[in-house]
């Protein structure tokens, strides 16, 4: 399979994952406050810390890295969501959840990545 069609299929698969889990987290956890953009940004971020890990040793091939960092991980992350929903939380005077969602989602995602790179290198 082509370097292009190992993105188009780990994007539509994230693109996917995207959808499924954060309906799952805010059928669980409600929409006051952004848990489901937190949840998918954080375990993104430890998927893809983990695949490139593993490609940097060598493990895979480095065309999994067009299917999963390229396709998966950048359909499946929702930066530019996690944005905009902080900015709401802002316009609506909510000023201490902007904070926590900024601080959570920079905190944990960074301990995800990490966590997954140590995994990554292990195996």
């Amino acid at each position: 399979m082509g370097k292009y069609s190992m993105i188009a299929v780990g994007g539509a698969l994230g693109a996917m994952a995207r959808y499924w889990v954060g309906g799952v987290v805010a059928a669980r956890l409600g929409g006051s406050f952004p848990y489901g953009t937190l949840v998918i940004n954080a375990t993104g971020s430890l998927i893809l810390g983990f695949f490139m890990a593993m490609a940097a040793g060598r493990l895979l091939s480095p065309n999994w890295r067009f299917l999963v960092a390229i396709g998966f991980a950048g359909a499946y992350t929702t930066f530019s969501t996690f944005e905009y929903e902080t900015y709401m939380l802002i316009e609506d005077g909510s000023w201490l959840r902007a904070a926590a969602n900024v601080v959570l989602s920079v905190g944990v995602c960074f301990a995800a990545l990490a966590g997954g790179i140590v995994l990554g290198r292990r195996i």
